[in-house]
């Protein structure tokens, strides 16, 4: 297989892709103890870049790995990976960053000649449509939430707040929703108390009566799309936005829903567990933050994802994605 040519940015310097690799010994294999971000750009301008590191780095406080790094040296860094790699980008791709840090190798190993000792950071840079490939006909489609047996892990046990590695209840929920008949099921997590949480990945809304409603933050991650619609989207539109307890009875109720996340910024969902939300078609109130993002960054983001459908050979085996386990 001929080398990508891409490089990443691993402890220092650059190093080819297949040579970027960490410790069987690190504390992430053993642990799932790494905290990570991922971005995208906008016709190659990094979008909320200093937010996503931001709330990296509150992870890396939180959880006290001794990072001898400054945020300003860590948005250096990502923007020399980019630099790096862009020559090998198409006119009409987009940089997707995977910004991993790690607490680096246990102690306990910490005498295995050629180890890295301390913190592992990563930053990878590679093509936006591998990650959105397939999804162009969920703009038209909507998705089918499915309320998963897996629960989300309240932040009481584990903080979804600091956006961590340790993510195998994403990946059950996703295993279980590939389970259900049909094409377009993503798994939407309930808290122990019964009430909406979040997706695998993704955070959701309902739309009622003009009002964007999302899930209390307390047992999600708080996304940064989330926070671009709730802050700044509803503002520049006129429409109220507020955070409360959602039932699934609300989404039932509700006139349209729809998730947010980084690569797609938002998917329209029009059914839960196969049930219409609304008349079971795209909302208009969905049409019109997607248009005011689009026109906010200069992209027409649903007519961008609809071209790469499914044009990457990289999403077309049976291994699962970060949003959905193939059958």
């Amino acid at each position: 297989m001929q080398d990508s040519g891409r490089v990443v940015f691993m402890n220092g310097k650059l190093v080819s892709e297949s040579d970027a690799k960490i410790s069987i010994y690190d504390s992430a294999l053993m642990f799932g103890d790494m905290v990570f971000e991922m971005t995208r750009s906008f016709k190659k301008k990094q979008f909320k870049l200093r937010e996503h590191l931001e709330r990296l780095f509150w992870g890396i406080k939180i959880l006290r790995i001794p990072l001898n790094l400054t945020i300003e040296q860590m948005e250096k860094h990502c923007y020399e990976t980019i630099e790096a790699n862009d020559h090998l980008f198409g006119a009409d791709d987009e940089h997707r960053l995977m910004i991993d840090v790690s607490r680096g190798t246990l102690g306990i190993y910490q005498g295995v000649h050629g180890l890295h000792k301390g913190p592992n950071v990563v930053i990878a840079d590679f093509p936006l449509r591998w990650t959105v490939a397939g999804m162009g006909t969920l703009f038209d489609t909507g998705i089918n939430a499915v309320i998963t047996s897996q629960r989300a892990i309240p932040g009481t046990l584990l903080d979804p707040k600091i956006k961590n590695r340790s993510r195998i209840h994403y990946l059950m929920a996703n295993i279980e929703a590939s389970m259900i008949p049909g094409d377009n099921n993503w798994a939407l997590l309930l808290d122990p108390e019964g009430f909406i949480a979040e997706g695998t990945g993704d955070n959701f809304f309902i739309i009622k009566d003009n009002c964007i409603i999302s899930p209390e933050g307390r047992n999600i991650l708080r996304g940064i799309s989330r926070d671009y619609v709730m802050n700044e989207l509803a503002t520049q539109l006129g429409m109220t936005a507020m955070e409360k307890n959602i039932e699934p009875y609300d989404v039932f109720t509700a006139d349209e829903a729809f998730m947010t996340g980084t690569p797609f910024c938002m998917l329209p969902v029009t059914q839960l567990n196969g049930l219409p939300i609304g008349n079971g078609a795209v909302g208009s109130g969905f049409k019109k933050l997607i248009n005011q993002w689009s026109e906010n960054v200069g992209i027409d983001i649903e007519k961008q994802i609809k071209i790469w459908n499914n044009t990457d050979s990289a999403n077309k085996s049976d291994a699962p994605t970060p949003y959905r386990f193939k059958k």
